[in-house]
């Protein structure tokens, strides 16, 4: 884990508040919760990130295949039309 570093941030006081029974149950520093959240919230974006790239890759190698068979069943539909196999 890297150096801490303080700073301010503007917060709903009700969120602020949550924040702080949290804060109260787990007996740690309110910047801790806060830290804990941010940690989750960027491991949840990295990998809704990742997924969307694998996603991505997925339709255009989909995309990419479904050329490749079209052009195969015109070259083997000309090729059984004249006679070839």
């Amino acid at each position: 884990m890297g150096q801490s570093m303080k700073t301010a941030i503007s917060i709903k006081q009700d969120l602020l508040e949550r924040v702080d029974e949290i804060a109260k149950e787990l007996r740690v520093p309110r910047s801790r919760v806060f830290s804990i959240a941010v940690e989750e919230y960027l491991r949840k974006k990295e990998s809704e990130d990742l997924l969307r790239k694998i996603n991505e890759a997925h339709v255009e190698e989909t995309q990419e295949e479904n050329e490749i068979k079209k052009r195969h069943k015109k070259r083997h539909g000309r090729a059984l039309l004249e006679g070839k196999s």
